[in-house]
């Protein structure tokens, strides 16, 4: 937040947490080890849940991706049934962009948004059944990004293709994420700017509804 201030983005950003709980889960219990690399500083999902909201409470958080680790099926739908209206919560390690885990996320109301990674799931053609299906769910869409990446800038295409409204690919600070960023421009100036309408605050409830193209 200090940050923003001082560059002179204050009220015009917003934040989003990549928790990865999964990997701070305590097996076997429900249980988070916040101090996992020290001595530990165990809390169950209940209370973890409940620190999101307080950091909620107090910072312009709009999207949390895995807030639970991945076999925490319960936690994943008490926090989103009671958050779901607030921020966005988006499973990627509880989906795996993943049609059978996500029909189950849809039906327990575990959470809001896919994350979507093609290499993921491998395939176009299982990425594109995913994206539907959570878009039916009313669902947001965030096509992402993976570790290791390239310089190839498919996702960019296939996050405007799919009108996915969102696309996770780094901070601009080395070239294989740039490159995302840069053909989103190119798209932008291709297509004009009447069809490419910025989602803004609205991007939860916008871009999957299929309007007109639009990149966030």
């Amino acid at each position: 937040m200090e940050a923003i201030s001082q560059s002179g983005y204050e009220g015009q950003c917003t934040i989003g947490l990549d928790v990865a709980a999964s990997e701070f889960k305590v097996k076997g219990k429900d249980g988070y080890d916040l101090d996992f690399k020290y001595d530990g500083n165990v809390i169950t999902g209940e209370e973890l849940g409940n620190l999101y909201q307080s950091l909620a409470a107090d910072f312009p958080i709009v999207t949390i991706e895995d807030p639970f680790d991945e076999d925490d099926w319960e936690n994943w739908a008490k926090f989103t049934k009671a958050n779901k209206d607030d921020f966005q919560v988006v499973g990627d390690d509880l989906t795996v962009t993943n049609i059978e885990k996500i029909g189950r996320a849809i039906k327990e109301g575990s959470c809001t948004c896919l994350l979507l990674k093609v290499n993921q799931i491998g395939s176009v053609s299982e990425s594109i059944a995913a994206v539907k299906m959570a878009k039916q769910a009313g669902w947001g869409v965030m096509t992402s990004h993976r570790s290791g990446e390239t310089e190839d800038t498919y996702i960019a295409d296939l996050a405007v293709g799919l009108c996915t409204g969102q696309i996770k690919t780094g901070a601009p600070c080395r070239s294989e994420r740039l490159a995302k960023y840069n053909q989103l421009l190119r798209i932008e100036e291709s297509l004009g700017a009447k069809n490419t309408i910025y989602a803004g605050a609205d991007f939860r409830k916008t871009a999957w509804m299929g309007e007109s193209t639009k990149v966030a």
